[in-house]
This record gives structure tokens, C-alpha cells and sequence, in this order.
């Protein structure tokens, strides 16, 4: 049993199945320009509309800017690793795929099993932020959801560990834009990636709206001192609040690993999935410096504790930037749109590949003759995924979604070290640099900041790991194709 449980599927073997065509075929129709916004659709969205203003209040001040470079160096790391990865196997699967070519069949699954904490309730809890902004831009309009149909019907205190009723039924929303999303998904990635390209236009613009006359509202004393003294305590401003500030903006850059998963429908993997998954790094963290630098120089950092603090800056700056007001809320929910398409685009590939390798049902490996799309796993995500954002609340869905994403970011950096000292021959048209050095910080740096998530969330991965380990035991393991070829 032992030696089932770490059975490696073969560089080239996967290599193979990637190149294969058929009516389990994924159609490559995808190219540098179109990865790169993938990347870009998926990272910006909560995390530059809602984190910073936290994290700039509570712990860097203006020197968030600085926490936005260190949060990007760390997602760098995996980043580079990723990308490795990607030339080698460009097949669809992501850090499962990695995770079957190095370290064995069954921390495959436990990636595999952990990734849909990652896609599937990551799109239900943006899906539940995408819910906010609607409600309220709505209600500018004097159209209003009742609070009933547009809240989960728990609450959720961190704090405190207690659940409580809301009185709301459910949230129709967040189960709406996931409907539409999952559709667009069925009918095909070429449309799908097209749909996101706009998106990610809309959204870029709207920022840079901000940043290009936000600018000229800037009062250069609100940025002084730059870095606020520490308050004695850690994580409260000074170099330990920085680090602090970079732990929560984290977060603002997950989802760039969900390019890897569309790997299989690449034009060119092996050139152009690195520029998918750095580019879009990299254009993000431009993005998130200008507006860091933007909004605290328009607001003092200690009133940017609110929900939206972009929407904050621009009524701190008065009837000059007023107008930017509705376009700051078309920006947010069309950039948690394309999070939530990304999201639902990712799930289902993962499946998919788990599928062709034995461990999950033969079903969810179908491909829409029409279409070329997983529908079949697309679909059930797409349910699933809606129930979870109809009823449950934001706080709870997202520590589920940081601690999945993180545990993918530490297997994928070990397997890039075991993989060079194992296959060193192994051709790599991506070479993660500074080796080994870039992926044992990547490992650091991911494992660091799980320590710093709340036990509850621990716990509720434990649980979810259980459930998927009997799953493996009970159905997976018997009918693994490396382990049970026919």
C-alpha cells in the first residue's frame, strides 16, 4: 500500500497526455495576452477595494506601500516556482499535477482535495463581496434588494467563536453572478477569456482613473513620518507592522496561480504560461503601489478603517472627484466579477485532470462535444459553489480560502526541490532562479503567514483533509490508473 500511496506519474507521461486529442480533449486557444489577464482578473478584486484600508489603519500606515512590495516578493517565490512548473507540464491541474509528478499519488489528492478550498469556496466568497457593492449600487438607484434575499442567514465572530441568525433567508446575488459565470464557463474558455479581457479593461481603467487624478488631491503631510512608530505593541506600526500589513495583503494577490490551470489550453505553455503567471504578478503589484500611495496621501491612514477605502478617498477629496463615486463601484463588482470567473475556470480543470488519472469519477473528465469545456465538473461547481455563497458568511468562507491557497504554495515550492535533485536531466524551458534559495523562502514565507491564521481555521482544514483522506481510502486509491493500469 505504501508504495501505491507515493506512486509517481512520469514527466513524460503527463508530457504525453497533454499533447493528446480526443473527445476528452481541452481546445488551446489561448495566448500570452489572454493569460496574463486571466491573472490580472483574478487577483485584482476584494483585496485592493477592502484590505488595504485595513491594513494601512492598523498596522503600516502610509509605508502599506512597502508591505505591498514585501506580500509580492513572497508571492514572487511561489510565483517563480509555479511558473517552472507550468513550462514543464503544461497540462491542466495546477499544483496537483506538480504535486503527482514529485511527491507521490497521494499528496496529489491531499493538493487536489485542498485546491477546492482555494477555487470553489474562493469564488463563493467573492461571490458574497460581489453581493455587497451590487446591493449598494443598486440602492443609489433607489432599487432595493431586501436585506432577506441578500445576506447569509449566519453570522459569523471570529472573535468570539459564536454563530448567530441574521434573519436573512438567503443571498440571491452571490448565488446569481455564480450562475451566470458557470454558464459563460459551459460555453466555452475562448469566450470565457474574451469576457475577462473586458472586464479586466473596465477595472484597470477605473484604478487608474483613481490614481491619475486622485493624484492631485495628494497632501504630502498625510505620508509624514512615512513609516509610523511603532506603539509598543508587535504588528502595530514601525518594521513589525509592516510585516504585519504584508501578511493580510497577502491575500490580495491570491488567485495568480489559477493561470496553471488552464496550462491545457495554452497555445504555447511552455513560453507563454510563465509571462501569464509573473506578468500578471507583476502588473498587479504596480497597480496595488499607486493606489497604496494614492489613497493614503489623500486620507490620513487612521480614517482608511472601512470597508471601502478607495470610495473613502474619493469623498475625503471632495466634489473634484465625486464623479469618480459610481465608477469606483462599477470597478469593484467588475473586479470581483472576473474573480469569480477565474475561480469557477479553475475548479473544474482540476477535477478534470483528477478525473483523467482515475482518482475522482470517469464522468467529471467529460468534455462538451460542442464546446470543449469540462461541463460536466463545471457545472457541479458551479452548484456547489452557489448553495456555499447563498448561505454562508464572507469572514468564515475567506480564512478557508487563505489556508487552502497557502498549503498549495508550500507543496508547489518543495516540489520544485525535490524535482531538481530527483530529475535534474528533466528539460525546463523555465528555470526558477537563485535555486535553492527562492523556493525554500517560498516555503518559509507561506508556512509563516498559515501560523499566523486563527485555530479555528485550523481545525475546519483538519476536518476537510479527514473527509477527503476517506474519500481517497474508500474509492480513489482503488481505482488510480498508475496503480490500477487496465
Amino acid at each position: 500500500m505504501s508504495n501505491k500511496l507515493f506512486s509517481i506519474k512520469s514527466i513524460d507521461r503527463l508530457v504525453s497526455e497533454s499533447t493528446q486529442e480526443g473527445e476528452h480533449s481541452l481546445r488551446r486557444t489561448l495566448g500570452k495576452t489572454n493569460l496574463i489577464m486571466l491573472g490580472i482578473g483574478a487577483i485584482i478584486g476584494a483585496g485592493i477595494f477592502v484590505l488595504t484600508g485595513a491594513a494601512a489603519s492598523q498596522h503600516a500606515g502610509p509605508a502599506v506601500v512597502i508591505s505591498f512590495i514585501v506580500a509580492g516578493v513572497a508571492c514572487g517565490f511561489a510565483g517563480l516556482c509555479y511558473s517552472e512548473f507550468a513550462s514543464m507540464i503544461p497540462i491542466a491541474g495546477s499544483a496537483y499535477t506538480y504535486a503527482y509528478a514529485t511527491l507521490g499519488e497521494f499528496i496529489a489528492w491531499i493538493i487536489g482535495w485542498d485546491l477546492i478550498l482555494e477555487y470553489l469556496f474562493g469564488a463563493s466568497t467573492v461571490a458574497v463581496g460581489w453581493s455587497g457593492y451590487v446591493v449598494s449600487f443598486l440602492k443609489d438607484f433607489n432599487i432595493v434588494i431586501p436585506p432577506a434575499f441578500s445576506g447569509a442567514p449566519i453570522a459569523y465572530d471570529a472573535a468570539a467563536h459564536t454563530y448567530t441568525a441574521t434573519g436573512a433567508f438567503i443571498n440571491v446575488p452571490a448565488m446569481f453572478i455564480i450562475a451566470m459565470m458557470t454558464t459563460l464557463l459551459v460555453i466555452g474558455i475562448r469566450e470565457s477569456a474574451n469576457f475577462n479581457n473586458v472586464i479586466v479593461i473596465i477595472k484597470v481603467i477605473v484604478i487608474l482613473l483613481f490614481v491619475i487624478f486622485g493624484w492631485h488631491y495628494i497632501n504630502y503631510d498625510n505620508w509624514k513620518p512615512f513609516i509610523p512608530e511603532n506603539t509598543g505593541t508587535f504588528g502595530e506600526f514601525g518594521w513589525s507592522g509592516i510585516v504585519r500589513a504584508a501578511g493580510i495583503i497577502f491575500f490580495a494577490y491570491i488567485g495568480f496561480d489559477a493561470v496553471s490551470t488552464a496550462a491545457q489550453e495554452a497555445k504555447n505553455p511552455q513560453k507563454d504560461m510563465p509571462w501569464g503567471i509573473l506578468g500578471s504578478l507583476l502588473v498587479c503589484t504596480v497597480i496595488y503601489i499607486l493606489v497604496g500611495l494614492v489613497m493614503t496621501g489623500i486620507v490620513s491612514y487612521p480614517m482608511l478603517n472601512d470597508p471601502a477605502p478607495i470610495a473613502v478617498a474619493v469623498n475625503t477629496a471632495g466634489a473634484g472627484l465625486m464623479w469618480l463615486r459610481p465608477l469606483i463601484k462599477t470597478g469593484a463588482i467588475a473586479g470581483l466579477s472576473s474573480v469569480i470567473l477565474v475561480m469557477l475556470m479553475g475548479q473544474p480543470r482540476i477535477f478534470y485532470s483528477m478525473s483523467r488519472d482515475g482518482l475522482l469519477p470517469a464522468s467529471f473528465s467529460k468534455v462538451h462535444k460542442k464546446y470543449k469545456t469540462p461541463y460536466i465538473t463545471t457545472i457541479l461547481t458551479g452548484s456547489v459553489a452557489m448553495v456555499v455563497a447563498g448561505l454562508f458568511p464572507i469572514g468564515l468562507l475567506g480564512e478557508l480560502v487563505s489556508i487552502g491557497t497557502l498549503l498549495a504554495f508550500v507543496i508547489v515550492c518543495g516540489g520544485i526541490l525535490v524535482l531538481r535533485y530527483k530529475r535534474p536531466e528533466l528539460k525546463r524551458p523555465f528555470k526558477t532562479p537563485l535555486f535553492p534559495i527562492v523556493p525554500i523562502l517560498g516555503v518559509i514565507s507561506s508556512l509563516y503567514l498559515m501560523c499566523f491564521l486563527p485555530g479555528d481555521t485550523w481545525i475546519r482544514l483538519i476536518v476537510w483533509m479527514i473527509i477527503g483522506i476517506i474519500i481517497y481510502f474508500t474509492y480513489s486509491v482503488k481505482n488510480s490508473k498508475i496503480n490500477n493500469p487496465s
